[in-house]
């Protein structure tokens, strides 16, 4: 199959995974490109605040339409006498007006041909895609999508809208998972010794089950965890929603929490070591913090006073 170049959607997904602090090997396999095309999208559609998806967009549509024509013979003669001393197709492109795609498209037209062309590439075997995304292992079944969330979630309007997510000690080993308050920001934490989704959900129950009268949605990420979801859902008597993936601002609350939690638990932190005191402690001092978007008032405070829900000690 022919090289295909990447898409819009895919610009988006690929700043928000790096945002997110994913390695361009990561990006590569959630994206199912090559490690080469992400290094190269990030190199080549950067501007001088970094790589930010729209202008990289632009950017590329720029090049392509510049090299949409035909290669004149003069830069053709001088890519091929680069090939022959083992340029790359992106070092030839640095130096004439045509793209690494087309040059690669070339190079594989003049193979079918007979032509040797081709060996002079360092990865001499033809790029492909793999468009095949049918294997569903993993898939969370019955999601309802953030689309069919209330609106007056969007307003924190209320009390009871929560946003949900774990985060992961080091190596791997072990996990906290992680329940905000969008309103008021009051923050629930909960150490588990597996990632799974029955432990996810357990710890979701305790800690949610003392204000129940105050759990009207959830909101979480597309993570396996929260398969569970139905089950949580049916538990609590609220109504549970997947944010879009890669889209981590749509659970900004929690991706703000999460952030202050890791200055109790950083990522270096084995978990396993983590005791029930310090969790205790991390979470009476993250609702007792007056917070300037309350007022300089304690998320404990404003969650008390708004949910009239008594706080557990």
């Amino acid at each position: 199959m022919s090289y295909t170049h990447l898409t819009r959607e895919e610009r988006y997904q690929i700043y928000a995974l790096k945002q997110a602090g994913h390695k361009q090997s990561e990006i590569a396999h959630v994206l199912e490109r090559s490690a080469s095309t992400i290094s190269r999208e990030l190199a080549r559609n950067r501007g001088q605040r970094g790589y930010r998806p729209k202008q990289a967009h632009g950017m590329a549509q720029a090049r392509r339409a510049m090299n949409a024509r035909t290669i004149d013979e003069a830069t053709w003669l001088f890519a091929q006498e680069k090939l022959s001393q083992q340029w790359s197709p992106e070092q030839i492109s640095a130096h004439a007006r045509i793209s690494p795609e087309t040059l690669y498209q070339r190079v594989y037209a003049d193979k079918r041909a007979g032509g040797l062309l081709w060996k002079n590439l360092r990865c001499q075997k033809l790029r492909k895609k793999r468009y095949s995304k049918t294997d569903r292992r993993g898939m969370i079944s019955n999601r309802r999508s953030i689309e069919e969330r209330p609106a007056i979630v969007e307003t924190r309007r209320r009390v009871g809208d929560w946003e949900a997510d774990t985060i992961i000690g080091k190596n791997h080993r072990q996990a906290i998972v992680s329940l905000v308050e969008r309103k008021t920001g009051f923050t629930l934490i909960e150490k588990v010794e597996r990632k799974t989704a029955q432990a996810v959900s357990d710890a979701m129950h305790r800690l949610l089950t003392p204000y129940r009268r105050k759990v009207h949605t959830i909101t979480s990420d597309n993570g396996r965890e929260f398969a569970g979801h139905e089950e949580i859902a049916k538990r609590l008597q609220a109504d549970f929603y997947f944010a879009h993936p890669y889209a981590s601002w749509e659970r900004g609350t929690n991706e703000n929490a999460n952030g202050l939690i890791r200055q109790y638990f950083p990522k270096n932190r084995d978990f396993t070591t983590i005791t029930q005191q310090e969790i205790d402690t991390a979470m009476e001092r993250l609702n007792n913090r007056p917070r300037k978007r309350l007022g300089y008032k304690t998320p404990s405070q404003v969650f008390s006073k708004k949910s009239g829900v008594a706080l557990q000690s």
